[in-house]
């Protein structure tokens, strides 16, 4: 089958689904295609609460973004039995996790996406075709004309001729597949002169990916999963720079590499509203059960429900053993089934051995929870990948345009051509080049638009994680109102050259186009600069 578009935005992740938003509020028609059948990505088919800035309920975010946010919560007000302190909260935290001032459920976020995009459906002006991965690319001098798209059940392909195309998949897939200049891996120390690179480049020295899981806690229960194959080898497992077995509780503490010991207590009888998440003044990640807690049974009204729902994605269950990109489809696919089984053991673990404060050991009443993640297993449906491959753009952002130590707390660079913003520490998960955690301050940042521009092809935009950032970088970039601001712009400028009869370096270097493009942005309430907040 062919189709033609005037974008074609590959990746139905939260960059693809902010582009596909703003080419259709353009009036472009638009195919949007997801490899998983939920769009959404880290927040739905990944099943990741947001990681986002301490100040994302004032400023720091896009419009859009926010309607996202809101939408959640009006998701809960509106069908949820919540109590009613709970029910007239502005800021509401469904979930009460620590991680984020707004943890809920994937298949939330999935029915808020797809209220989003609902009217551009129902328009005509955008066809989602999901369970579609790319297989190939066609491409003429510095032009990409087609992409080829593969049925992953049937085999069927489709070929969607666009004259823009945007790489929103988790891995920079396209980048690849178009013969794009593009990073992966670990650059050198020489390259940029980032202090924390490595001596020596390593392409396949890449963060950790991580199967998250769901579950609920039912004591008196056994809930006991049969014992995975791999699990022997986790359970004896003990990496170089841990104080322990990975399969344990105690484990290091991101910024300061010190061995912390983490505590596990299934549905505690705090008051949910009494819970704060704030990044900037602790990570929350110490007590588990809370951490990522998507729904807290104490928000609703007394026997709506039975137990909280919580959400691993921690120390525990980071696989790094295996690269997932660039080492093939064999390789990739042993790395998704090696962090299948690492999740899989980890929950067995819990359930069977893993000490309990009443001098116990293990959790049977520990329940997987696939109504949660859409799949049989209760594992979510894809892995959540931290780093993808990243375009060689126009600008690069390096670690002497963000960190705290080298600019200071209110330093960091201001573009000319920005574009959006975002605020994280750079935070990278144990590597799978043997690298422990690299978790340092840095200053609330811009988006360069020149980091979306390729430095060749003319009609490629990148649309999420596989902007020109670098290794270090990424790590602050990558997070999920992040992703959005920059799958919005990709989406928008793709729209904005097909209206003018340009190309997206032209409105990168022509001070006059950049104007008339940043004036659409902030009329559509794209933040592009800070105020005066400080870097943690």
């Amino acid at each position: 089958m062919n189709r033609e578009a005037d974008i074609l935005i590959v990746g139905g992740g939260l960059g693809g689904v902010a582009a596909a938003l703003a080419a259709c509020r353009a009036g472009r028609r638009v195919v949007l295609t997801e490899e998983t059948d939920w769009l959404g990505g880290q927040l739905t088919s990944q099943a990741v609460p947001p990681d986002e800035h301490p100040w994302v309920e004032q400023f720091g975010t896009t419009a859009s973004y926010r309607r996202l946010r809101e939408g959640i919560r009006q998701f809960y007000r509106q069908w949820y039995p919540l109590r009613s302190e709970a029910m007239t909260l502005a800021d509401l935290n469904p979930g009460a996790g620590r991680v984020s001032k707004l943890c809920h459920e994937p298949r939330v976020a999935l029915a808020v996406v797809e209220a989003m995009l609902a009217p551009h459906r129902a328009a005509g002006l955008l066809t989602v075709l999901t369970d579609h991965r790319p297989v190939a690319a066609e491409t003429d001098h510095d032009l990409v004309r087609s992409v080829t798209l593969e049925h992953r059940h049937d085999g069927a392909r489709t070929t969607v001729a666009a004259r823009y195309v945007l790489d929103a998949t988790e891995t920079g897939e396209l980048l690849e597949l178009a013969d794009v200049e593009h990073a992966l891996g670990a650059e050198a120390r020489s390259e940029f002169d980032e202090p924390h690179a490595p001596d020596v480049a390593d392409p396949l020295n890449q963060q950790g990916i991580t199967v998250c899981f769901a579950l609920s806690h039912h004591e008196g229960e056994d809930h006991t999963i049969e014992r995975p194959a791999d699990y022997d080898f986790w359970r004896a497992y003990r990496p170089d720079f841990w104080p322990g077995p990975l399969l344990g509780f105690e484990a290091p503490d991101p910024r300061s590499l010190e061995p912390v010991p983490r505590t596990f207590l299934p549905n505690p009888e705090q008051d949910p509203l009494d819970v704060s998440a704030d990044q900037s003044a602790d990570a929350g990640d110490k007590e588990l059960w809370g951490f990522r807690r998507i729904l807290a049974r104490r928000m609703h009204r007394p026997g709506a429900f039975d137990s909280d729902i919580t959400l691993v994605n921690w120390p525990l269950n980071d696989y790094w053993l295996k690269p997932l990109v660039g080492a093939g489809p064999q390789g990739a696919a042993e790395a998704v089934d090696g962090a299948r089984q690492l999740s899989l053991s980890v929950l067995h673990w819990l359930q069977t051995e893993a000490p309990r404060a009443d001098g116990g050991t293990g959790f049977p009443g520990l329940r997987p929870r696939p109504d949660v993640t859409g799949t049989p297993d209760g594992l979510a449906k894809a892995p959540y990948v931290r780093e993808a491959r990243r375009v060689k753009a126009v600008t690069t952002v390096t670690e002497h345009d963000v960190a705290i130590d080298l600019v200071g707390a209110y330093g960091g660079t201001r573009y000319r051509d920005s574009v959006g913003i975002g605020g994280y520490r750079i935070d990278l998960h144990p590597s799978t080049g043997g690298d422990s955690y690299v978790d340092i301050g840095s200053v609330p940042f811009e988006i360069p638009l020149g980091a979306l521009v390729p430095r060749r092809v003319r009609n490629l935009l990148p649309a999420g994680k596989n902007i020109g950032t670098t290794h270090i970088t990424n790590g602050c970039y990558r997070l999920h109102p992040v992703e959005w601001n920059v799958g919005e712009v990709a989406g928008a400028l793709a729209a904005h050259c097909l209206a003018e009869g340009v190309e997206p370096r032209q409105v990168q270097e022509q001070e006059k186009r950049f104007e008339e493009f940043a004036t659409l942005l902030d009329r559509a309430g794209v933040q592009r600069h800070w105020p005066d907040v400080r870097g943690y």
